[in-house]
C-alpha cells in the first residue's frame, strides 16, 4: 500500500479540487493507497472541512491535526509516522506538483530500481523574482553544500519502508527534510516535472519562510559559513598587519601630520563588520546547537483519527 503524505496549512480554498484529484488517483492505484493529512496548525477551517468530508471519500485517510505549526518538514515527518502503508510519498495540497507523480514514484519503489525517488523541478510556473531567487539558491546549495541535488531543486519524494524508518530515528531541530534525504545515500532515482501556477488562494510560503528556510538548510549541512569566517579573518589579519606597517613607515618618514585618525577610523570600522559578522555565524550553529540539545520534539500530534474507505 502506499502511503501519501500531505501536510495541509491554509489550503482552504483548493480542498475540494485537492480530494477530488486524490479520488482519482485512488482509481489508478486500484484502491491500495491510503492518504495521510497533517494539518499543521493551519488557522483556517482546513482540520473541520476535511474532517467533515473524510469519512465520505473512497479512498482510506488519516487526519492528523498538531498542536501549532511546526513547519511542512515536521509536518511530512509526523504523517510518515502515522502512516500505514509500505511505500510512502509526500505531495504538496496546492497541487503545483502532479498528483500522479505519486503513481510514478510507486512504479519505481515496487521495480526495486531505488529506495528513495525525487521529484525533480524542471520547469516552474512562478513569478519571475521567485523564479530567479529560486534558481540562484538551488544553484549555490547544489555547488557547494549537496552535489547531487538537481537543478531545479527537490520538494516532493517517495520512499520505501527502510528510509522512512532511518528518517524517524533523526531528531534533528529546524533541519531539511529533503537535503536530509540526500545525506543518507541508499539508491536514489529521479521524476522530472513542470510546477505548475497555483489556481486558489495565496502561498504561505513567505519570503521570511523562504529566508529561514535557506538559513536552515545552509548551517544545517555545511561548514562553508565558519569556514569563511576564518578565511575573512585570516585575510583582515593580513590587512591589518599592511596597515600598520603602511602606518609606522609614514609616521617614521614624517608623512603623517595628524596622527592616526584615518587609519583609526578605517580599522574600527572594518574589524567592527567582521566581527558583528563572526558573532552572528557563530550564534548560529551555538543556537542549532542549543536546539538539539534539548532534544524538544519537533511536532507534537494533538488529535489523530482514521477513516477507511466509504
Amino acid at each position: 500500500m502506499l502511503s501519501l503524505i500531505i501536510p495541509i496549512y491554509r489550503n482552504e480554498e483548493n480542498l475540494p479540487r485537492l480530494l477530488e484529484a486524490l479520488t482519482n488517483l485512488h482509481a489508478q492505484l486500484n484502491g491500495d493507497f491510503e492518504v495521510v493529512f497533517s494539518v499543521d496548525g493551519s488557522p483556517d477551517r482546513c482540520y473541520e472541512l476535511l474532517r467533515e468530508q473524510l469519512p465520505r471519500v473512497v479512498f482510506r485517510s488519516t487526519l492528523l491535526l498538531l498542536s501549532r505549526n511546526f513547519g511542512s518538514f515536521s509536518a511530512i515527518t509526523a504523517g510518515l509516522e502515522a502512516a500505514r502503508g509500505e511505500y510512502f510519498a509526500a505531495l504538496a495540497a496546492d497541487l503545483q506538483e502532479p498528483p500522479d507523480l505519486a503513481v510514478r514514484f510507486l512504479e519505481i519503489l515496487l521495480s526495486g530500481e531505488a529506495d528513495i525517488v525525487f521529484g525533480s523541478r524542471e520547469h516552474r510556473s512562478d513569478p519571475f523574482l521567485t523564479g530567479v531567487a529560486s534558481s540562484t539558491f538551488w544553484s549555490l546549495f547544489r555547488r557547494y553544500i549537496i552535489k547531487d541535488m538537481p537543478r531545479g531543486g527537490v520538494d516532493v519524494f517517495g520512499c520505501n519502508a527502510v528510509v522512512r524508518d532511518r528518517i524517524l530515528t533523526f531528531r534533528e531541530s529546524n533541519t531539511n527534510l529533503i537535503a536530509l534525504l540526500f545525506w543518507i545515500g541508499f539508491r536514489r532515482s529521479y521524476v522530472g516535472y513542470e510546477r505548475r501556477a497555483r489556481q486558489e488562494g495565496k502561498s504561505a510560503w513567505t519570503w521570511r519562510k523562504k529566508l529561514r528556510y535557506s538559513i536552515n538548510s545552509v548551517f544545517n549541512f555545511t561548514d562553508i559559513p565558519i569556514t569563511l569566517l576564518f578565511y575573512c579573518g585570516g585575510l583582515a589579519l593580513v590587512l591589518a598587519l599592511l596597515g600598520i606597517l603602511a602606518v609606522l613607515f609614514a609616521r617614521i618618514t614624517g608623512r603623517i601630520q595628524v596622527p592616526g585618525y584615518t587609519a583609526i577610523v578605517l580599522s574600527v570600522m572594518f574589524f567592527g563588520a567582521l566581527t558583528s559578522i563572526g558573532l552572528g555565524v557563530v550564534g548560529q550553529y551555538l543556537w542549532l546547537t542549543l536546539q538539539n540539545t534539548r532534544q524538544r520534539p519537533n511536532y507534537i500530534v494533538y488529535k489523530i483519527e482514521r477513516y477507511d474507505a466509504k
